[in-house]
């Protein structure tokens, strides 16, 4: 990471989320600079302890954070817990709002006491007829659309990730840049409230102004009406399986050409891309036995040669080995109190030419409570009691 681009440097955030939405929020910040304190309770975020596709949740979300151990259910917790974000410039939460006033931060009390403080509330939905049920990155994909869009008919699918949960945590980490941008000139804080609903619902946009402008609703995508001579997935000589797309006049010819394919591009019934994709039914099956008699490896360098789009289906674990991936600085390497390490995708962007790794190392529940509450003023005995221990 490029130790000089660290523009939220002195930004103190306290979080106090559990799974994904909320603590990807706190984790974008603090790649950016800002120091995140993660409030935790006496036993630890239970996300710490979820195991199969929960297992990485932790881990991930909470890299370089400190972590500061609070009983919430006792006086003494919620009075640290004030004094901690008197200190704040930012809250970051994801509770229902009954559950933060039971844990001292209840939204109206804090913009009240602290009128400077950036709240950024991450919750199923915004304000509306929803506002108070429980949501899920499933669930949402489902209301929405998306996951009909995903499967074919009769099987809606979600997407492989919890793609909402993650976007959420990165525009409550937009909003809060914006609301810091503000600050500077008012003083003011802000309440900020990001919906994973309406995250999902941006996520459909595409095909919800398809059906306004057009008046039908698009089919699923595996169903979708192509606008592509070739946009599919073919089985290789090495039963190796790909994506090949050809999109343009330029392309098809030059797949044709690549494939010996010198009769279809001869073909008067080709000669336009209207005419490409409306021979699709005829033409694919062409395509793909000239493709599954070529090594993958052959074709992906042909391919490449020749500006074809292409990708091998590939699984997440084989992103340890692509090439790009691997280059300096793709991968940012992060270690849990246990001592065990591991790599994570740095973010997708860069800066001056350096991409920022970000990462950072997991805390232990707890790590950092003396040291934080220590430089409040609290003593050893209350800062006991304030941690439940």
């Amino acid at each position: 990471m490029d130790a000089n681009f660290r523009p939220l440097d002195g930004i103190r955030v306290v979080e106090m989320s559990h799974m994904i939405m909320g603590p990807s929020c706190g984790m974008f910040l603090g790649f950016l600079g800002a120091e995140v304190i993660k409030v935790e309770p006496p036993a630890g975020d239970k996300t710490r302890r979820l195991g199969g596709m929960g297992r990485p949740m932790f881990p991930l979300f909470n890299r370089g954070k400190k972590s500061v151990q609070l009983d919430l259910t006792t006086e003494a917790g919620r009075a640290a817990l004030d004094r901690l974000l008197a200190t704040a410039d930012v809250f970051v939460e994801n509770f229902r709002d009954a559950s933060l006033s039971k844990m001292g931060a209840d939204l109206e009390r804090l913009r009240a006491t602290y009128p400077g403080l950036i709240v950024a509330s991450h919750k199923g939905f915004l304000q509306g007829p929803y506002q108070d049920r429980t949501a899920l990155d499933e669930v949402v994909q489902m209301m929405t659309g998306l996951a009909y869009m995903t499967g074919p008919s009769g099987r809606p699918l979600r997407v492989g990730s919890s793609a909402n949960d993650i976007m959420g945590g990165l525009f409550g980490a937009f909003a809060v840049l914006a609301a810091l941008l503000e600050r500077k000139e008012t003083g003011r804080g802000r309440d900020l409230r990001i919906g994973l609903f309406e995250n999902c619902l941006l996520l459909v946009a595409q095909h919800m102004v398809q059906f306004e402008l057009e008046g039908r609703n698009p089919p699923p995508m595996p169903e979708r009406d192509f606008s592509w001579p070739v946009y599919d997935i073919f089985d290789t000589a090495d039963g190796r399986q790909m994506f090949v797309g050809a999109v343009t006049e330029g392309q098809w010819s030059a797949l044709c050409d690549l494939l010996g394919l010198d009769a279809l591009k001869a073909d008067p019934r080709l000669q336009t891309r209207p005419d490409q994709i409306a021979a699709r039914s005829w033409t694919i099956p062409i395509v793909a036995k000239a493709i599954a008699d070529r090594d993958s490896r052959e074709l992906e360098r042909a391919f490449e040669a020749i500006g074809i789009p292409y990708s091998p289906i590939a699984r997440p674990c084989d992103m340890y080995q692509d090439p790009h991936v691997m280059r300096p600085g793709g991968l940012a390497t992060s270690r849990l109190p246990d001592g065990t390490s591991f790599r994570a995708p740095s973010l997708p962007f860069e800066v001056d030419g350096v991409m920022l790794a970000g990462g950072g190392d997991l805390p232990a529940v707890g790590d950092h409570t003396d040291a934080v509450l220590g430089a409040l003023g609290m003593n050893a005995a209350a800062i006991a009691a304030a941690r439940g221990t």
